[in-house]
């Protein structure tokens, strides 16, 4: 997805130095956005109180949402730089469409995951017919030494699903004891999917050089003894060796995690750069219509337009 804003912030990794040792909760409230044909989202990362957890640096939380046919997700091509897209649907069928000529359905319990690298462009949509959205939609910053590979794409439709003290656990990414993600990353993190039939609690074991966080999609949480509603996210820092969560009926959250990012990034529209050099690079190249970025085949409506940037280019 696209942030599909005109009015965006730079933001760096170094504005929320990490926390060690543990710490209260820092509770992140989200905001609203648009990501195109009318569908709000609930934005969590990157906020003014976080930037990032782990290489984790976007947070998206769409829906539930209900529609008219006909209507629903609807975003025209886009470029990316320096990232993975990481595209978790719960409900509701979206195609991706991408310049290196991937067309793929996405469905309930399965994962896109498009790495960007140099550079790529993408289009998303609702299938004809559809009327529900529910996903979450993350992404993933490329180290240095990754930000100029090649652009692939990843379609994910077998998970690890295992259940526990009343909860049933899906594995996005990276390993939880005898389980690992299928998905490929290039830092260490840690993604899971949480939900409940009936109220359960639990206790989860943590990695302590992991930074954590949690986020309550449905229903009412308690988080290390806090309560967190929908869309409040739970920073948790680094430094535990456990968690306990406990959520009422129907419920379902995400737990992220990841090694602290040690280096300075910016996030400006759909690009993530190691410098502003490298974003304006970006900008310039999408505006041209060089070839860095490709042509998406199939869909039909405009490109979307950068922002303008906020910072003068020499």
């Amino acid at each position: 997805m696209s942030t599909h804003e005109m009015r965006c912030e730079l933001s760096s990794s170094h504005d929320c130095p990490v926390n060690d040792g543990i710490r209260a909760i820092q509770r992140i409230t989200s905001r609203s956005a648009e990501i195109g044909g009318g569908i709000s989202v609930s934005r969590l990362l990157p906020s003014r109180h976080r930037r990032m957890v782990g290489a984790w640096c976007f947070l998206d939380h769409a829906g539930p949402a209900v529609f008219k046919s006909g209507d629903g997700l609807r975003v025209g091509p886009h470029p990316h730089i320096g990232l993975q897209t990481f595209t978790w649907m719960i409900e509701g069928e979206v195609l991706h469409r991408d310049s290196l000529g991937n067309a793929q359905v996405i469905r309930p319990g399965q994962v896109n995951l498009m790495t960007a690298g140099h550079g790529i462009a993408h289009t998303e949509e609702s299938l004809p017919g559809e009327g529900h959205l529910h996903a979450v939609q993350l992404w993933i910053a490329l180290p240095a030494s990754e930000r100029d590979r090649a652009p692939a794409f990843e379609h994910h439709a077998e998970l690890p699903r295992w259940q526990a003290d009343g909860f049933s656990l899906t594995l996005l990414a990276g390993s939880f004891g005898r389980h690992g993600a299928p998905v490929r990353t290039f830092s260490p993190l840690l993604g899971i999917d949480l939900a409940t039939l009936d109220a359960a609690n639990t206790r989860l074991d943590l990695d302590p050089t992991f930074e954590y966080c949690v986020l309550p999609l449905i229903g009412e949480w308690r988080i290390n003894g806090e309560s967190f509603a929908e869309n409040e996210l739970a920073y948790l820092g680094r430094g535990l060796e456990s968690l306990e969560l406990g959520a009422p009926a129907g419920a379902r959250g995400i737990l992220l995690g990841g090694v602290p990012f040690a280096e300075e990034i910016f996030l400006w529209w759909n690009f993530v750069g190691h410098s502003r050099a490298e974003i304006a690079d970006a900008q310039r190249d999408w505006e041209e219509g060089s070839a860095r970025f490709g042509e998406v085949s199939g869909f039909d409506g405009p490109r979307l337009v950068a922002p303008a940037l906020p910072w003068r280019v020499s």
